[in-house]
């Protein structure tokens, strides 16, 4: 039982830090005086996020491993439109 308990946190901690570098994604405004301040918090966001993408990848179910490559290109796609 312990392992499926793990099995979910990590799945949560992974979605918990997708939906927190959605909504500082969604704030970015490159005309805004705060841009810097959230482009900062964005790619420390993405940069803990893609660690608990890859600890609950390594603990997932099928299920959650589709949903958790999702994320990820979610991820690679924020990244690269910071670029």
């Amino acid at each position: 039982m312990p392992y499926h308990k793990n099995k979910q946190q990590a799945f949560q901690a992974a979605e918990q830090g997708m939906e927190q570098a959605r909504d500082i994604y969604q704030q970015l405004d490159p005309s805004s005086s705060e841009y810097g301040h959230y482009l900062q918090r964005l790619k420390q966001e993405i940069d803990e996020t893609e660690q608990q993408l890859e600890n609950a990848h390594e603990v997932a179910s099928e299920t959650q491993r589709k949903q958790l490559e999702n994320y990820q290109a979610e991820i690679d796609t924020m990244k690269q439109n910071l670029e």
